[in-house]
Parts: structure tokens; sequence; C-alpha cells
């Protein structure tokens, strides 16, 4: 080929996500290109689906895996900054095989290709920050991703601050004054990692699940979802019934968008950013609810100095492709 071709592999729980770069910054699949990840099964099965996913979508995009340079791949963490899962376990990697497992080194040797490695919350920030400034720029992002967990990432000059060991951005982690927020009096937001009132804590569908629909629930008992018999089935409901006008459920995530304005205040008087960017299943929504959701996290920012009032808060473009999307420049970057 006449322009260098790498491929972006976004490695979920249930589903693989592909797509492929050129030389040219030209992305060869639009919207999603998945195939199943069984990654509960382990190694030997999960690779295998990746490889096996790689030609099919190679297939799509009409292009030949022989003709890819680099691989970009990213995955939840925790993980190391090479792509070492951790020992003590990581998200959507159960299976015991898994525990320190070189995911990039498996990936490359699989491939015969290099590979670089991204966790998914960097590699989805990476996008959304490109997709704003290019590839070259000076400028600086702070990203929210809102899933099961809370990721995301810090992109200064257009690279991810990944931290000595592969932890930076995990922002899902860092401590917020949640006390501050009016209408939770008394709850207590305990997070997976074992600390109380960090974003995460608040602001994920886990959150949603374990503290604030029980919490809710309790002072609203004749809410439809009180007949819920399973409480994660019922969290999946909240966003759905918000956008539709719930009451109680708006109230659910008016907690979480001023949880992320909290959260953006401190981001705010650490990087002084171009610009906020979130993404996730909070504003993969109809437009009038998701401008309703930016408007809140709004609200919720403490009072910012004239100087840094104006920073925009943007929304993710292309989220269900953000994180291959930011493992292909990565890997593009990466080659020169």
């Amino acid at each position: 080929m006449s322009v260098p071709l790498v491929a972006g592999i976004d490695l979920g729980g249930t589903a693989i996500n592909y797509t492929f770069l050129d030389g040219s910054e030209r992305f060869l699949i639009e919207g999603l290109c998945e195939h199943p990840a069984r990654s509960v099964e382990g190694p030997e099965v999960c690779l295998g689906q990746i490889v096996d996913g790689l030609r099919i979508a190679a297939g799509r995009a009409n292009v030949s895996i022989d003709d890819l340079v680099a691989i970009g791949l990213d995955t939840p963490g925790p993980a190391s900054a090479t792509g070492v899962l951790s020992r003590r376990g990581s998200t959507n990697f159960a299976h015991p095989a898994w525990a320190g497992y070189d995911i990039r080194a498996g990936v490359a040797e699989r491939t015969g290709l290099p590979v670089r490695y991204l966790n998914d919350g960097n590699a989805a920030a990476l996008w959304g920050h490109v997709a704003l400034f290019g590839r070259d720029t000076d400028a600086a992002s702070v990203s929210a991703i809102v899933g099961t967990g809370l990721g995301g990432g810090v992109i200064c000059g257009g690279r991810v601050i990944a931290g000595r060991r592969g932890f930076g951005g995990e922002l899902g982690h860092v401590l917020i004054p949640w006390n501050t927020i009016e209408g939770i009096e008394g709850i207590d937001p305990r997070c997976n990692c074992g600390r109380t009132g960090d974003l995460e804590s608040l602001c994920s569908l886990t959150a949603i699940r374990r503290t604030l629909l029980p919490w809710f629930l309790a002072r609203h008992p004749d809410h439809p979802l009180a007949a819920e018999p399973d409480i994660g089935a019922a969290a999946k409901r909240v966003r759905g019934m918000a956008e539709q006008g719930d009451v109680m459920c708006r109230e659910i995530f008016r907690v979480q968008a001023h949880a992320l304005g909290l959260f953006f205040d401190e981001m705010v008087n650490v990087f002084d950013p171009d610009a906020l960017i979130v993404g996730g299943g909070a504003v993969e929504t109809g437009e009038a609810f998701r401008d309703w959701f930016i408007t809140e996290i709004r609200r919720g920012m403490p009072p910012q100095r004239e100087e840094q009032a104006g920073i925009p808060i943007h929304v993710i473009r292309d989220g269900d492709t953000a994180g291959a999307r930011g493992a292909a420049i990565e890997a593009l970057r990466a080659i020169g």
C-alpha cells in the first residue's frame, strides 16, 4: 500500500470492536464492526477470537491483514502501561489464566505485528480529543466516560498522560466533595475499589445499582422500579425512564451530572484544559436529554474564575467506536 495501515482493536467484556486507519488519517470502517469476545473463557480462546475477528473486519474494510504494519489494542483495566493485566483481577477478565497476563504480547505473538496498548478509557479519551483538535496540537482535554464504571483520560499535546506505571487517567477513583451535592444527605457512596466518595461511586451504572437506586427507592417505595425484583435489571432501566421524564430517575442523573461537575472543577484547576469531554451511556441518548445533562454538569460546577468559565463541555463523537479509533491513532503515531 502507498500509506501505512494500522488496526484499532477495542476488547470489551462481550464484544471486540475493530477499525482500520491509514496514513492519511482516514478510517476505513464507519460505525461498529464487532465480533464476540469470549473473554470469560480465558486467553487462548479470546486471543483466537481477536484474530478471527480481525480477518472478518479486514474483509469488511476491503483490506488485507498482510498490509497491516501495527495494531492498537485497548482493554478495561487495571493493567500496566504495557498491557499486563492485574494479578488481583481486571474488569471483564475473571478467568484465572488472565491474572498477570501480558495481553499486548499475546496479541503481538498471534498476529506477528507490533502492538501498542492503552486502557479503554484512555483510548476513548484520545479519540475524543483528536476528533476535536486533530493529532498535532498543543491543546489539553479531560474526558470522563460513564459506563459500568467510570473511565477517561487526560490528553496534553495530543498524547495520553499514562503515568509512571500506566495508571494515569484513572479518573473514576479521584475523590470528590460528594457531600456538597444537594438531595443525597445520608447516602454512603462506596466504590468497588474500596474508596468512599470517588467519582465512580456516584457516576456509573454500578453506582446506580449499588447506591443511588436503592437509596432513592427507599424514599419512593411506590415507584414502578420498586416492583422489579432484580436491582441490576432495574438499574438498566433508569436512563430510559429519566429520558422519558420520570422525576425520580431524573434526580439520579442530576446527582451524576453534579458529581461530574465537581470532578471537572478539580480538573480545571489542575490542568486548565481547552475542553472537557463526556462520553458513555449517560450521553448516548436523545438530544434533549443530552443537552439537559450537560447543563446539569455545568450547574454542578462551583463558580469558576472569569478566565476559566468558558471552557466548553463536549460530548464525545462516535461513542461506540471511540476506543477502537483511539487505539488505532496510538498505533499510527507509534510508527511515526
